[in-house]
């Protein structure tokens, strides 16, 4: 079993914000798979299997999780995924933001530090663990002024390019799943999902 984690935070206040852009992607998965989420514990999960592609000779089975706790203390509902489920971590794949990274593209990570990020360092002080791949998708640096903190807790200008970057990282995070994380990293994270980044 593979494991796709979206971070965000609950609530209809956060819902469109760029620190979501993880809850979004989980959300799009499940649309694609057909799939719903019930709340279990400090998460919404979603259990079913993804259709054989690629590699794989069968259907994988996947749990989809949204962790309930806000960001800060994400790694609070991967250890208890870690407990109810029978998941190694290096089979979770943590979908989360980074302002590192432009928006309009994305990026595996095989494993590492948090890179500042709260919501992964929470699963890794929570785990003790950096050995987990992570699924990056950019929202870019706020412009001269904005404080970071008021510019991931903000929406998205571009709705149109928002549509693209979710599609393709829930592709992305599927792909994941049926072919494994080499195959992943050597196909999208080189894509650039709209020419107008190209040379941000």
């Amino acid at each position: 079993m593979k494991c796709l984690v979206g971070l965000g935070n609950p609530g209809k206040r956060y819902a469109l914000t760029r620190h979501n852009i993880g809850y979004m992607v989980a959300d799009r998965i499940a649309q694609k798979l057909g799939l719903k989420f019930a709340e279990r514990g400090f998460s919404s999960i979603a259990l079913g299997k993804v259709p054989c592609s690629g590699t794989c000779a069968e259907p994988s089975q996947v749990l989809l999780a949204k962790p309930a706790t806000y960001m800060n203390r994400s790694g609070v509902a991967v250890a208890e995924i870690l407990e109810d489920f029978p998941i190694q971590l290096k089979d979770i794949l943590v979908i989360h933001d980074d302002m590192d990274i432009p928006f309009g593209r994305i990026r595996f990570k095989r494993k590492g530090s948090s890179g500042g990020h709260r919501g992964v360092q929470s699963v890794i002080d929570l785990t003790g663990e950096q050995d987990f791949p992570r699924l990056k998708v950019g929202i870019g640096r706020p412009a001269p002024g904005i404080d970071p903190a008021d510019y991931v807790l903000s929406g998205f200008d571009d709705g149109d390019l928002l549509c693209e970057v979710v599609e393709t990282a829930a592709c992305a995070a599927i792909m994941f799943v049926t072919s494994g994380l080499d195959q992943a990293m050597n196909r999208y994270n080189r894509e650039l999902i709209s020419e107008e980044i190209e040379n941000k």
